[in-house]
């Protein structure tokens, strides 16, 4: 394990402050500032390149960190003391684009540039092979299938294809093909949906995980960036690089009634008041509320009520491209990482940019849906 190796611990001392992750709730006014998130904590001995996807387990405080230096972390977060060690770290021959965990916590999958599908056990500390594609793997999930909910692995590939491992073979127990290169994905329990190029997307029922429920392209107009599930699973929300926010629901009555897209990742700049568009690298949404997150490369993180259609807090900018986000399990904690997008090509990946993952510990005031008043 790299944790005692590498020394990987870091406390809320370091942010002088005496509480604990879970913080005390207070009252949050609508507009945050830098300040309000001073003391978020900085997961220690992070990823040496950009960082490409996070994910907290679904049963303990581990989180693990996907990056472009082909290494996926896994860390233990203690939510008593705020300290935050190193678990376990493997490799891949390429950037690593995309991890996931198993519902039970054991086991950790993971895809990346070189093509690989890899399935890494908590326990025993290995890591192997159990699938690969014929271009780079951009998106992983664990998904149950079939009436028997009998439990797979799904993998997007740019080779334009999806496919469904069992973890014992190297075969696919089946593969389906996209219109294009597959951008992003999300899965909540009967309910996968992929994102591709051309702004494709495709809606897979798991109960007939071999086809593809409907086929629909995305209301933004400009090339998709991020897409998440509806922890209800009734609908997704999808991002664009044009800094827009579609929210989107699979009965098309419930579409029309209730589906609407907004703009979000704008900054205006004075004195011509010129307005700068980012795009929408990541949402996600919040376990327990259905409230959720937007975060991208203007380097801003808002949370929003897509009920109520409005923003419950936003966020000033770090100053670098927020590139993945995640909730913990019951949502107390918000991780978001802060590395370079690759939004504006190879040459302006500077020296100085940061590659950490922080985590912020969320209050009710400013994730839960508020009352709405009586007419």
């Amino acid at each position: 394990m790299f944790g005692n190796r590498m020394g990987m611990t870091s406390g809320l001392n370091s942010f002088n402050s005496p509480s604990p992750l879970t913080g005390a709730k207070t009252t949050a006014p609508a507009a945050g500032t830098l300040q309000d998130l001073a003391n978020d904590i900085t997961v220690p001995n992070g990823p040496e390149d950009s960082i490409s996807d996070i994910s907290f387990s679904p049963q303990a405080e581990f989180l693990s960190v996907a990056s472009w230096d082909k290494k996926n972390r896994i860390y233990e977060i203690n939510t008593g003391t705020g300290q935050v060690e190193g678990r376990a770290m493997y490799e891949h021959d390429g950037p690593v684009l995309s991890t996931r965990w198993s519902s039970d916590g054991m086991k950790i999958i993971s895809g990346g540039v070189d093509r690989q599908v890899k399935l890494f056990d908590l326990g025993s500390q290995q890591n192997q092979t159990i699938g690969t594609h014929n271009d780079a793997v951009r998106s992983v999930r664990f998904v149950e299938v079939g009436p028997q909910n009998t439990p797979v692995v799904v993998s997007g590939s740019w080779d334009k294809t999806l496919k469904y491992w069992d973890m014992r073979q190297q075969n696919p127990i089946c593969s389906i093909n996209l219109p294009e290169r597959v951008y992003c994905m999300d899965s909540v329990k009967k309910l996968l949906v992929v994102a591709t190029a051309e702004r494709h997307i495709s809606i897979i029922n798991l109960d007939s995980p071999d086809k593809i429920f409907r086929q629909t392209v995305s209301p933004l107009k400009y090339q998709t960036r991020s897409i998440c599930c509806y922890p209800s699973a009734d609908g997704f929300a999808v991002g664009s690089i044009e800094g827009r926010c579609a929210i989107q629901y699979v009965d098309e009555n419930q579409q029309k009634e209730l589906g609407f897209s907004f703009k979000c990742q704008r900054e205006t700049k004075s004195p011509r008041k010129d307005v700068y568009i980012y795009a929408l690298n990541a949402i996600s949404f919040h376990p327990l509320y259905g409230t959720f997150s937007t975060a991208g490369s203007d380097g801003t993180f808002n949370y929003w009520d897509k009920d109520a259609k409005n923003r419950l807090k936003g966020y000033p900018s770090f100053n670098s491209p927020i590139t993945a986000t995640a909730f913990n399990r019951n949502g107390s904690i918000f991780a978001y990482a802060l590395s370079y997008d690759w939004s504006k090509g190879y040459e302006f990946n500077k020296a100085d940019y940061p590659n950490m993952v922080r985590l912020h510990a969320v209050k009710d005031e400013e994730i839960k849906q508020r009352a709405r008043p009586k007419k």
